[in-house]
């Protein structure tokens, strides 16, 4: 039974994208590891800039100063 766990910055990704993500990691796992998409569970954890760091600083702040 595949679990696939997914971590994304929470900003603007919608519903539709994250089902696409879904069926095609899913898809992914049938067609190269022969897997049962029914037996397959993939979860997408968001997570908010705030609490995700990137070079030092959280991604809020990193994208503030990309953006200057």
């Amino acid at each position: 039974m595949p679990f696939v766990s997914v971590r994304i910055t929470r900003d603007g990704v919608s519903k539709e994208q994250k089902a696409q993500v879904i069926s095609e990691i899913t898809d992914t796992l049938v067609r190269v590891l022969n897997k049962d998409p029914h037996l397959t569970h993939i979860t997408i954890e968001e997570v908010d800039t705030d609490n995700w760091g990137y070079a030092g600083m959280t991604t809020t702040e990193y994208r503030s100063k990309q953006q200057e």
